[in-house]
């Protein structure tokens, strides 16, 4: 497993922790086979009662690392070959344990749709959210395209998809995706509490209610959507307004894309 995932088992609470503080947490293709890999053991183990998501340094995570993700993602929609972040989309959503997580600093494009599928969100005064999948000449995923406009409303929704921008704390709040607040320095011990209170409560009755929370017609239309978003996102990968996106990002430049109709 990558160094870049540090684990814990400790009271019945699994931690993940993104180790990666040097690049803001950015996502690896291997980082997300090892964050699957750890929640496919922690569905199985009967000790590990909630799962702790959080982040060494100053970010949650600045989304996929460009440079890991970039190269490889032409070649994987050529293929037919899912991406390693799909894969873990598709876990989760099945995901039958409570799952807390932990936000300070960025959480970018996943590092926000991933928030959508967990059971309790604390977020500090730090924390920043994006959803910049259009800036990118992207479109949602992690059903972010239908989960959001159900917590947030069609028009908060769209606002918030659209345009891209980062948004504060405060404004998660108003859209539903954090659950709980608190100060940057109690952060890790609140959100660790709170997965603590989870695994202490009776695992059968936490189950049952995360089924019964999202139901069968819910996780159905979640499949539909991710199925939808992959097949548009794939498309996007390959697109010339990616490439002009991908490539003024490392140029440091604006994006220019106006010959695009």
């Amino acid at each position: 497993m990558t160094s870049a995932i540090v684990t814990d088992r400790q009271d019945g609470v699994l931690t993940i922790t993104l180790n990666r503080a040097d690049k803001r947490n950015a996502l690896t293709g291997e980082m997300y086979d090892a964050i699957r890999e750890t929640m496919a053991d922690a569905r199985r183990d009967g000790d590990v009662r909630a799962v702790l998501l959080n982040a060494e340094g100053e970010h949650f995570t600045a989304g996929n690392d460009l440079q890991d993700f970039g190269p490889k993602a032409a070649e994987r929609v050529a293929s037919g070959e899912k991406a390693p972040a799909m894969k873990l989309i598709d876990d989760m959503v099945d995901f039958d344990k409570p799952v807390v997580a932990a936000v300070r600093g960025h959480a970018v494009g996943i590092g926000t749709t991933l928030l959508l599928h967990c059971d309790v969100v604390a977020a500090s005064e730090t924390a920043s959210f994006a959803l910049p999948f259009t800036r990118l000449g992207l479109v949602p995923e992690f059903a972010s395209s239908y989960v959001l406009p159900l917590l947030a409303g069609r028009v908060r929704a769209s606002h918030t998809l659209l345009l891209g921008e980062p948004f504060d704390r405060e404004r998660a709040r108003e859209l539903g995706i954090v659950s709980l607040s608190c100060a940057d320095a109690e952060l890790d011990e609140t959100a660790r509490a709170k997965a603590q209170a989870l695994a202490a409560l009776p695992p059968q009755a936490l189950r049952a209610t995360k089924r019964l929370i999202n139901s069968a017609a819910y996780t159905d239309r979640l499949r539909e959507v991710i199925a939808a978003e992959g097949e548009a996102f794939a498309a996007g990968l390959v697109s010339e307004e990616h490439q002009e996106a991908v490539a003024a990002f490392f140029e440091k430049r604006q994006p220019d894309f106006s010959r695009f109709s």
